[in-house]
């Protein structure tokens, strides 16, 4: 199986392409649609279907990506989506929707399993952190090149709530924050992640990736934080990968 369909659902956009898995790279558009609000289960599978429709791939292996914890298929926590979503079998649910095989992953460590592979942190050894910032805050822990699933670091104790309250390109907007103030916000949750972790890496990724110019000058360069390499497209290709992990 060489292509397969990576979707990525997070909280402001459904995203998806075709993936040429010995490449890690997009063989196709890249096709996205708003995430619905309340972004219920019926509604994110019809978006979906739309994205497959689109892409001409209905009845192949899917991929995908979702913004919580899932042990065993099961989705255990919303993260920035419908609390209808907890408790629900997903593989089980998005397989009935799609006639297909399928595999469910944390989006963050979707993005994560396309930079350890093909991206910024391919060949590293011990560990790295692959943080993803937009919507909220995910990540994916890696030691030796391997997968420790569901981290969800975004939700750790962090000042008086949790890091993506502080650091989430949300918050950013919706505050109306500088780049520089931003930035050492930022740089302070990393240095928390580090102090906890021990990285030898962290890679940035996530909808601010594309814009590193306008902040890395405020992270400290011992962190070692180096931005996603498949920039937006990381969650795509990790979600697609799953389907052989």
């Amino acid at each position: 199986m060489n292509q397969v369909l990576g979707i990525d659902i997070g909280g402001t956009g459904i995203k998806g392409g075709i993936v040429d898995l010995e490449k890690g790279a997009l063989i196709s558009e890249r096709v996205r649609f708003k995430t619905p609000s309340p972004a219920s289960p019926t509604q994110v599978v019809d978006v979906c279907k739309r994205l497959i429709k689109e892409l001409e791939w209905e009845g192949k292996p899917i991929g995908i990506g979702f913004p919580s914890t899932i042990i065993d298929g099961v989705c255990q926590i919303a993260t920035n989506i419908s609390d209808e979503w907890v408790g629900v079998d997903m593989k089980t649910l998005f397989s009935n929707a799609f006639g297909c095989e399928i595999e469910v992953i944390n989006d963050a460590d979707a993005a994560g399993l396309a930079e350890v592979k093909f991206g910024a942190a391919k060949g590293m050894k011990n560990v790295v952190l692959v943080v993803t910032v937009g919507t909220g805050v995910g990540s994916g822990l890696f030691m030796d090149g391997k997968l420790i699933p569901n981290t969800e670091l975004g939700l750790m104790k962090y000042k008086d709530g949790i890091v993506e309250d502080f650091v989430s390109n949300r918050i950013r907007e919706t505050e109306e924050l500088t780049w520089k103030c931003w930035g050492r916000e930022l740089n302070k949750a990393l240095r928390y992640y580090h102090k906890i972790f021990s990285p030898s890496m962290i890679v940035l990724g996530g909808g601010v990736s594309k814009k590193n110019d306008k902040y890395s000058m405020f992270i400290d360069d011992d962190l070692n934080v180096v931005p996603a390499q498949l920039r937006n497209s990381a969650g795509i290709v990790g979600a697609a990968l799953a389907i052989n992990k």
